[in-house]
């Protein structure tokens, strides 16, 4: 049986919350990060599955108890377009810490999967995270252009799951920076699938492009990656 609860966690001298998913055995933690509605039922439930697949998953509450409905699209960007890079970067980093100072966690890294704007964090804490981080799945969403992180530190395994069509992060530019990091000798990958929109994902479908088989694919593959991995 897995067990899930919100908890609090330190974070740089302040302090921050996250929902907790835990299976019965000890194993390896997950990050999980949010996409621009905030810690939603959805995203809870994302760390409910990778419990009941054997990780410790933990998705800190970026927006600090602030929600959008698939409704509020114009209150989704602007919490996201306000969130303070500094708070997030902090409450990322002091939640990989929580993870890997829980007694159920095994291994000295974890992994890390985000979607839409938490695809983006993925990378940007990954890249911050050095070899605390072993294994990065974002799931469409990237920093592409200006405000770019320092890639130097980046060393973990990175198997990122774009949309074919999708005017946030195009599938150009996704590629563009695939090949620039592997041309920095880093190990990453990034799937582009045929036919989906942002989002594809996210079975509550807030934008209508829900895709299940590329869903389940993409999910597979991120269970294989962490399995192989952490």
């Amino acid at each position: 049986m897995t067990s899930s609860e919100m908890i609090e966690f330190p974070s740089n001298g302040h302090s921050a919350r996250g929902y907790l998913a835990v299976p019965d055995q000890p194993a390896p933690g997950v990050l999980v990060l949010q996409e621009w509605w905030g810690l939603v039922p959805q995203i809870k439930g994302v760390a409910d599955r990778l419990a009941d697949a054997g990780f410790v998953a933990l998705a800190p509450d970026l927006f600090h108890g602030d929600l959008a409905g698939h409704d509020e699209m114009d209150k989704a960007g602007e919490l996201m377009n306000t969130l303070p890079p500094d708070r997030a970067a902090r409450d990322m980093s002091g939640a990989i810490t929580a993870l890997l100072e829980r007694p159920e966690v095994t291994g000295a890294s974890v992994g890390v999967v985000g979607f839409c704007m938490g695809g983006l964090l993925c990378l940007m804490i990954t890249a911050g995270e050095g070899d605390r981080v072993k294994a990065a799945a974002p799931f469409y969403g990237a920093p592409l252009g200006d405000g770019a992180p320092d890639w130097s530190n980046l060393s973990a395994k990175v198997r990122g799951h774009f949309a074919e069509t999708d005017d946030f992060f195009g599938p150009e530019p996704v590629k563009a920076l695939e090949a620039e990091l592997n041309a920095m000798g880093k190990d990453v990958a990034f799937t582009i699938y045929p036919g989906t929109g942002h989002a594809f994902a996210n079975e509550e479908n807030p934008l209508g492009t829900h895709d299940a088989a590329a869903a389940a694919a993409a999910w597979e593959a991120t269970l294989d990656l962490f399995r192989s991995e952490l």
